[in-house]
């Protein structure tokens, strides 16, 4: 196992009613800014219930912020944090209102043009307001981390940033808030779970033998239950599995003292930046076609990925492997995601274009070893299509 510093600050407030607890865990002098997404949170009543906890507080709200959130959207965000004089973010809604606000508590106190916390992936930020969330779409694990992702829709940008100041304070997770939650944004969830789940699991053994038992836990978890969340929308313990699945899968837990991989996900948000497709769907079109590109590398946890998460002990290890893949594949399937571009309308013709944005970014040194290079990356590409 490699050496690691592990710290997870945030306060997390699990069950039925815990949004109760909100007026405690935000100062009582804080100027509050709610942002939101596209008003979902309005009509499910969740909205009414923050307003009802938080009496008494000064509140304003900031609402639209988009699935993949734009830059240019949370700039007029940070433009009202400023000339409000506001002191505190509570993000209502997923992981795009998260990564949002995010953006925002940096974006409001940093000295330069904000659009260098992407350039620069966050190193610079050296103070942040303070977040806090009420999750209503379990996926990303943005309520209890330090990242977050922002697009740049005029450029055709897509960029992570990260720091420790943008840990949130805290998080209600209220698996009822999930139930009106449509099929699509439920699969996406329980996919993007998985996936964060395998970057930091299916790499090379390092005797990390809690982390992987930890990872499998959670594969297995997300395996049973994901599409009983999409036959049973108001099973409350089905939900709060998948719910506690996604955060616990990004919180650095799982990725502690073990090599990460990653790749998939800045493939993937190549081609959500190029052509829209949701951030999970990428994910499930990527995952598939670099497991087999880079089987080799990856072998000893492809097999023990089959065995473990899949029952596959039978036949040479390239069966079992293929069996693995094949099985992940079935699973995004089985979730509703189709897993091939040509799937989304899309005949590979713009792997260069997405092989360039690669470059321009400097992400020619991929994966767990750095050793998926622009030609790895269009064959997994062509491999996807």
């Amino acid at each position: 196992m490699n050496n690691f510093v592990l710290h997870t600050p945030t306060r997390i407030l699990f069950g039925k009613g815990q949004i109760s607890q909100l007026a405690d865990a935000i100062p009582a002098d804080s100027k509050v800014l709610i942002l939101f997404g596209g008003g979902s949170v309005k009509k499910n009543g969740v909205m009414d219930q923050v307003y009802s906890a938080l009496q008494g507080f000064d509140l304003q709200e900031f609402g639209g912020i988009e699935p993949n959130p734009d830059f240019s959207t949370l700039m007029k965000a940070v433009e009202i944090v400023k000339r409000e004089n506001i002191t505190f973010l509570l993000a209502v809604g997923g992981g795009s209102v998260l990564d949002g606000t995010k953006f925002i508590a940096a974006a409001a106190l940093y000295p330069q043009d904000p659009w260098h916390i992407l350039e620069t992936g966050g190193a610079e930020i050296e103070r942040a307001l303070p977040v806090g969330s009420v999750l209503t779409l379990p996926a990303t694990g943005s309520e209890s981390n330090r990242s977050a992702v922002i697009n740049r829709r005029a450029t055709q940008d897509k960029r992570a940033f990260r720091s420790n100041h943008l840990f949130p304070l805290f998080a209600v997770l209220d698996p009822v808030y999930t139930y009106s939650l449509p099929p699509r944004q439920i699969a996406n969830g329980v996919v993007d779970a998985f996936v964060h789940t395998v970057e930091q699991y299916l790499t090379f053994p390092v005797d990390a033998r809690v982390q992987d038992r930890f990872a499998e836990g959670l594969l297995l978890t997300l395996v049973e239950e994901g599409p009983r969340a999409l036959a049973e929308p108001e099973n409350y313990d089905v939900r709060a599995n998948v719910m506690w699945s996604a955060t616990m899968a990004l919180n650095g837990l799982i990725g502690a003292g073990v090599p990460q991989d990653w790749s998939t996900h800045m493939l993937g948000h190549e081609l959500t930046a190029l052509h829209g497709i949701d951030h999970a769907q990428t994910l499930a079109i990527v995952l598939p076609s670099l497991l087999n590109i880079k089987r080799d590398t990856k072998r000893e946890k492809l097999l023990q990925y089959a065995e473990r998460v899949w029952g596959i002990t039978e036949g040479s290890e390239a069966e079992r492997i293929d069996g693995a893949i094949a099985a992940t594949r079935d699973f995004f399937e089985q979730m509703g995601i189709a897993t091939r571009l040509s799937d989304y309308q899309l005949d590979g013709s713009s792997i260069p274009a997405l092989l360039e944005k690669l470059a321009e970014k400097g992400l020619t040194a991929l994966g767990e070893r750095q050793d998926i290079t622009l030609e790895v990356s269009r064959q997994i590409y062509l491999d996807a299509r």
